[in-house]
């Protein structure tokens, strides 16, 4: 499946059954956070059958149930990218997730205390859990491409199919604020404002960028 296919298949999904992660799955999960960390400097561990996080009052509170896994995306606290990062490369595993038949949520703020290892000078940026879905989830509603971008001047096929996936990306309260521009063959997203808008930059950011092939510049 292309990674286009697998940003329309996967939804946030907030409950999930008891079934075990896979060994070799686990690896691969693994694998790919250990790249995502030396490509960005970034300390993602991925914690697999710790059922303490997701039972916190919020999380009941805001519809989780039986989530025994989670990513959690760590950065640094001097980094001003830290949150672009960290939505940048907590995407790329959500989608590797989506492709191992795995179901995945964003968490901010309605988890409790997580068995990641927080090193000094460094901060806990956000969950992801994880896990197989008692569901698929629903799509999200969705802006029009003219809502997020300029498409007056008739751009490539290439823009056009970067837009579409990045609406296709998880957005905090989906409110959709990012806005990408095209000047000439050079890609530009602004975040727009808000709590998590650069965490939701990084992550519509890696959907332009896996669909279309073209690098988002600033």
């Amino acid at each position: 499946m292309d990674i286009s296919e697998l940003m329309k298949e996967r939804h946030s999904v907030r409950q999930y059954t008891d079934k075990k992660i896979e060994t070799e799955k686990r690896k691969k999960l693994t694998a790919l956070a250990q790249e995502c960390n030396k490509e960005s400097g970034l300390n993602i561990q991925i914690i697999f059958d710790e059922p303490n996080c997701f039972k916190s009052f919020p999380s009941k509170l805001s519809g989780f149930k039986s989530c025994k896994n989670y990513i959690a995306v760590i950065g640094k606290k001097n980094d001003d990218k830290t949150d672009e990062k960290a939505g940048y490369y907590g995407e790329k595993l959500v989608l590797k997730a989506q492709e191992l038949g795995l179901n995945t949520c964003w968490v901010a703020l309605t988890h409790g205390k997580s068995a990641a290892e927080i090193k000094p000078g460094e901060r806990l940026v956000i969950l992801i859990a994880l896990g197989y879905g008692a569901n698929q989830g629903v799509p999200h509603k969705s802006k029009k491409i003219s809502d997020v971008s300029d498409m007056s001047n008739n751009p490539p096929d290439w823009y056009a199919r970067g837009i579409e996936a990045a609406l296709l990306a998880p957005t905090a309260l989906n409110r959709q604020k990012f806005r990408f521009t095209l000047q000439g063959d050079t890609v530009k997203a602004n975040a727009g404002k808000g709590a998590y808008a650069a965490l939701d930059l990084g992550i519509v950011k890696y959907h332009f960028e896996a669909a279309s092939g073209h690098k988002v510049q600033y």
